[in-house]
């Protein structure tokens, strides 16, 4: 289903111009089956990013082909500009598979929302945005109670440094739940909010500039060209938005598992 497909435009009797909403990510699924859009876009971006790395790094030279340069451009990019520089010299290493997997598996679920006939950001729907969060979740909180110890991680985590035990009744709760509990709902939530804002947008004016040159007339013919020039300019809007969340979502992954490695806060 793609953008000019995905909102409700009335006949001529008169109902008017039905502006997109959350209906627009309720997709039916495929050929019948329980099988969504999504579910086959999440498998192919897997795929996509699995083969690339694979093709990149197949036939490695000393002096790179264009794909292997790629492949090492995105590696390098994410190993030294966010792993070594957030986590740091000494754990960073173990790490960059992860955090280059999340990001080139965001990002191009992500492309999805703008390549032509497929046209929807798998992590528009909040599901998918919240199950990632989750990996996440496990994996910075993984990290810290293999090197802290349970016990020892929830209370550098927990327990403020530097604070008078008097306000220990107060701080604690408020330190636990926002290192471990709200962390996830908020790296979820930037996610899925971009992406469905964006998707909606651009929605919003390729449909309204269809409806307003084939209903309105007269100066629907001006504000329906613009309408589309404006959905060209919010296209190239969301791309950059696309990208940024990407190494966001992947920035601040390292950002938790550096807390979760740390030895105070």
């Amino acid at each position: 289903m793609t953008i000019a497909a995905s909102a409700t435009i009335a006949a001529e009797g008169g109902e008017g111009y039905h502006a997109p909403g959350p209906s627009l990510f309720e997709l039916p699924g495929i050929a019948g089956s329980d099988v969504t859009k999504p579910m086959v876009l999440l498998f192919l971006a897997a795929f996509l990013v699995f083969g690339f790395y694979y093709m990149a790094s197949r036939k490695r030279a000393l002096v790179p082909g264009k794909l292997q340069f790629a492949g090492e451009e995105a590696y390098g990019f994410v190993r030294n500009s966010v792993a070594r520089d957030i986590i740091g010299g000494h754990d960073f290493q173990k790490f960059v598979p992860y955090l280059v997997t999340v990001f080139s598996f965001i990002l191009v679920n992500n492309l999805f929302g703008t390549i032509p006939f497929i046209q929807f950001p798998t992590f528009s729907r909040a599901g998918m945005a919240y199950a990632l969060a989750g990996l996440s979740w496990l994996v910075y909180n993984g990290v810290g109670v293999h090197k802290h110890g349970l016990v020892g991680y929830l209370k550098l985590q927990s327990v403020p440094s530097g604070v008078s035990p008097a306000m220990y009744p107060l701080l604690v709760p408020l330190e636990f739940f926002s290192n471990i509990l709200v962390r996830p709902v908020t790296l979820a939530l930037r996610l899925f909010c971009n992406l469905f804002a964006g998707h909606i947008l651009l929605a919003l004016f390729s449909t309204g500039g269809l409806y307003l040159i084939q209903h309105v007339g007269g100066i629907g013919y001006v504000a329906g060209p613009l309408a589309w020039v404006l959905a060209i300019l919010v296209g190239f809007l969301e791309i950059l938005v696309q990208v940024l969340q990407a190494y966001v979502f992947v920035l601040l992954n390292a950002m938790y598992i550096q807390g979760a490695l740390a030895d105070e806060h």
